[in-house]
């Protein structure tokens, strides 16, 4: 009986050092293995930054009549255009893209989206290119919960787009009372207020 004991405790002892060894063999073998594949990860980001130089980032229209297509498209100067610029600036390494989104919000306006029209340009040393056609506010389509630059639902997208590199875009923002309007005469107040949006799609 003591004989069968001994064998008993004499196996489970071999059988216990024998799985310790591959144990210890096993973790050694990942060491090894990981500690060649081992490499630096490389963080890329991105930030887009809106900037202007009137004291709010919008137009006002007050007592505005209204006009055609062809005399808004060549307004100038105060609360006629509103010019701002995007800069996207990309640091590091690798593939970055920014999803971004120029919006315009109607900052407590009296008179209704129905009646005003916005037209955007890019400007490159003083020269114009169409961005966004002459359109009623109305028209515009609006921002919803999934957009990729992140931007709050609910607003008029005025463009959209995306960036790879680090750049600066020059814009300009005229808005007036469309000669189609119903009311056909002055009166009321129009706050457009311009807002930009940007985020990283995910790599």
């Amino acid at each position: 009986m003591e004989n069968n004991n001994s064998k008993e405790i004499l196996l489970s002892g071999l059988g216990i050092l024998v799985l310790v060894l591959v144990v210890v063999g096993v973790s050694f073998a990942v060491f090894q293995y990981s500690k060649p594949g081992a490499k630096n990860n490389t963080i890329t980001t991105g930030v887009i930054n809106m900037s202007y130089d009137e004291p709010q980032n919008g137009i006002n229209l007050s007592d505005a009549l209204p006009i055609s297509d062809a005399a808004g498209m060549a307004l100038t100067g105060n609360n006629n255009t509103f010019d701002f610029t995007v800069e996207a600036e990309i640091v590091g390494t690798g593939n970055t893209t920014i999803n971004y989104a120029i919006t315009a919000t109607n900052d407590g306006s009296t008179a209704p989206d129905s009646a005003m029209k916005v037209y955007l340009t890019r400007v490159n040393n003083n020269t114009e290119e169409a961005v966004l056609a002459p359109t009623l506010m109305s028209q515009l389509g609006k921002t919803t919960s999934s957009e990729l630059s992140k931007a709050p639902s609910n607003q008029y997208v005025l463009t959209r787009g995306t960036f790879t590199s680090s750049t600066t875009n020059s814009y300009r923002l005229r808005m007036w009372v469309d000669e189609n309007y119903s009311d056909g005469s002055a009166g009321g107040t129009y706050k457009l207020r311009v807002n930009v949006y940007g985020a990283a799609a995910a790599q």
